[in-house]
């Protein structure tokens, strides 16, 4: 019995080091890094050649309203970002819910903007752009959890 007891105390002692170390392992390497951290924010100027139809759309956007520079990060169709987004219409959504939400979706993605509206604050909000019947809208605004 006391041998037995010996065993049970050198586990429990050797389980207790083992999750000692996890945690403190964890601490040391702080948080971890979310899907958007990966991306980099892109100046949106008159010279900005845009990528795509839906950068086109925000340089057009900004020059017509007086806010460039404008600065983006082009999330594209990342899903790990797309769980993340919460907007007034979706939240947490994967493409799933996107097709439900929006009847004949042809294609999506997620774009960080930053800006200083007129009054000269900054302004940071993540838009879903969808493509319908091959036009590109906005549709819906949020932002990113982290």
């Amino acid at each position: 019995m006391n041998r037995v007891l010996k065993v049970v105390l050198i586990f429990l002692a050797v389980d207790a080091v083992g999750v000692g170390l996890y945690f403190g392992v964890k601490a040391v390497g702080g948080r971890s890094r979310s899907p958007q951290d990966e991306y980099a924010w892109t100046t949106v100027d008159e010279s900005y050649q845009p990528r795509n139809a839906v950068e086109e759309f925000i340089k057009s956007d900004a020059v017509q309203k007086g806010l460039l520079p404008v600065y983006i990060k082009d999330y594209g169709r990342n899903e790990a970002v797309l769980k993340k987004f919460r907007g007034a219409n979706v939240a947490g959504a994967n493409e799933a819910v996107l097709e439900m939400a929006f009847r004949g979706l042809q294609d999506w993605m997620l774009v960080d903007l930053m800006y200083k509206n007129e009054k000269e604050r900054q302004v940071l909000r993540t838009m879903l752009y969808v493509e319908l019947g091959g036009r590109w809208r906005v549709g819906d605004s949020g932002g990113l959890m982290r």
